[in-house]
């Protein structure tokens, strides 16, 4: 199937002409009503460095619901030794920066490049992306965030500078869109990491009848 390539007008094609990866569009830009509208289709951005946009849409669909996050007994001690604390949309630049610029092991770069980091930046400063921090002795040691649209939240990326800090980050803040009703967590691709914390494959078709589900 062709790959749509977008314009400066303001459209995406439906998810089903994406093709057997996922990937549906290529181009366009990074402003604030081009990601809300990405994200409301249950589209989002994942390109490298020196590409263009593009624009996945994969099926089956990497999720999280809320009540089956699996906190194993080490996480559950980490969580009650007091070691860690939290704060939320306090450090939201901090945060994406720390994810851009983390090495991760087996990972030559990373797709959060500045135009990327100001992008989400500006999605924050609208009320709709949001930051998860996780401090220790006063320093900022990991932390996540992603955007927040109806009954969804769509992870992006997360950084550690220790063990267990960007999984404290994520439990937190799960059980926090938990109690507001939240029905899913996007994970967007497979990790081995957030599936053992109870993330799953669902269909694309069942995934985006919790975006169009009223909040």
């Amino acid at each position: 199937m062709p790959i749509h390539l977008l314009d400066d007008s303001l459209w995406f094609p439906p998810v089903t002409e994406a093709n057997e990866d996922g990937l549906l569009a290529a181009g366009g830009d990074l402003s604030v009503d081009r990601l809300l509208l990405a994200y409301s289709m249950g589209i989002f951005p994942w390109f490298n460095e020196d590409e263009i946009p593009l624009w996945w849409a994969p099926d089956p669909r990497f999720v999280l619901y809320p009540d089956e996050l699996r906190v194993s007994k080490s996480m559950k001690r980490v969580i009650s030794s007091g070691r860690f604390s939290f704060s939320v949309d306090t450090e939201f630049q901090d945060v994406i920066s720390h994810c851009r610029r983390v090495f991760r092991p087996g990972q030559p770069g990373t797709w959060i490049t500045p135009e990327v980091e100001q992008a989400y930046i500006q999605l924050h400063q609208a009320g709709f992306a949001h930051s998860v921090a996780t401090w220790q002795d006063g320093e900022l040691v990991g932390g996540l965030y992603g955007v927040l649209l109806g009954n969804v939240f769509f992870g992006e990326s997360m950084f550690s500078l220790v063990p267990d800090a960007s999984k404290y980050a994520f439990v937190n803040w799960v059980r926090i869109l938990q109690d507001r009703g939240i029905s899913v967590i996007d994970c967007q691709v497979y990790t081995s990491h957030l599936a053992s914390l109870g993330a799953r494959m669902v269909a694309r078709n069942v995934f985006l009848q919790h975006l169009s589900a009223p909040h």
